[in-house]
């Protein structure tokens, strides 16, 4: 089992993920040490400092007044720490780096990327994995997630990369078979493919008499992935709604026509890279999330705007 170092720095290390995670349990299995040690460090840090920081109860755990201003400290001395071992290493970033991403923006974006990045950084060994499903990045170890749409309130922390249009579009060959779509409302009598990791009831936005809607969709195949999602529409399928960075170069090549545009003009998907708050940024994480804004910075499908 690792070992925490049993000095300062380790206690405000331990004692800054307890406050990110809410809780000594859950503090100590992203440690990955016992909830015990996790408590008696805690334990032995209030009595050196002779004051309670966390006012603890069973449903809740919350900083006293002793304890924000001892938290805001340990953020700041943790960063410098971590800023200091960087300037003594000569810059080298070391370790392994976790990455996370949906399977069409790691194909088009992160994958080609990879081979810049890895030898702008020799020492680092970086594991990738691509999945449109969301991800417990605690959990999973994850140090970097990259995430489409809307982010859920959570703990996590979140640096916008970009925004890409939605666009429902389909294959020639389906518009032959069935026409397009005139309205909104015409989805009804059209194969709508759909995600299988929604929640909620599928349904997309549309603009009517300048009022947002909520078009009910439904369709013959349902997926997991964007990218199988392309595919199935480039086949002739069925009607899908994608990112616009996902098949610009389908639709400017004719393989894909875009549907009920007028009807479709802030249908935004904001582009995020998140990873866990509650102390500093590691070295890694913050080169990768440079480098990657660095990259994305110039593509236009990534710059897309609302349309007036």
């Amino acid at each position: 089992m690792p070992q925490i170092l049993m000095d300062r720095s380790g206690e405000m290390e331990v004692f800054v993920r307890v406050v990110h995670e809410g809780g000594f349990s859950a503090a100590a299995r992203s440690l990955d040490i016992t909830p015990s040690a996790v408590s008696k460090l805690i334990g032995r840090l209030e009595t050196r400092l002779g004051a309670r920081l966390l006012m603890r109860t069973t449903r809740a755990l919350a900083l006293t007044e002793e304890g924000q201003a001892y938290h805001h400290a340990a953020l700041r001395i943790l960063q410098d720490l971590a800023d200091a071992e960087e300037a003594a290493s000569g810059g080298a970033i070391r370790g392994r780096l976790r990455v996370n991403t949906t399977i069409p923006f790691g194909t088009m974006f992160v994958a080609p990327a990879m081979p810049q990045f890895l030898k702008g950084n020799p020492s680092l060994i970086v594991d990738l994995s691509f999945t449109d499903g969301i991800v417990d990045l605690v959990a999973e170890k994850t140090d970097v997630a990259i995430r489409m749409g809307d982010l859920p309130d959570s703990g996590l922390v979140a640096r916008k990369l970009g925004q890409s249009r939605r666009v429902v579009c389909a294959a020639p060959s389906y518009i032959e078979r069935h026409g397009p779509p005139e309205t909104p409302a015409d989805l009804q009598h059209h194969d709508c493919l759909t995600f299988n990791f929604r929640r909620s009831r599928p349904s997309w936005p549309f603009l009517l008499d300048r009022r947002d809607h909520q078009q009910p969709v439904a369709g013959s195949l349902i997926v997991n992935n964007g990218e199988t999602m392309k595919q199935m529409v480039l086949a002739g399928t069925g009607i899908a709604r994608l990112g616009l960075f996902h098949v610009a170069d389908d639709l400017e090549a004719g393989r894909l026509v875009p549907l009920l545009e007028e009807f479709n003009p802030n249908d935004l998907e904001l582009i995020h890279a998140i990873y866990v708050g509650g102390g500093p940024l590691p070295q890694k994480a913050r080169a990768f999330i440079d480098f990657m804004t660095h990259i994305l910075r110039d593509v236009p499908a990534l710059k897309a705007e609302p349309k007036a």
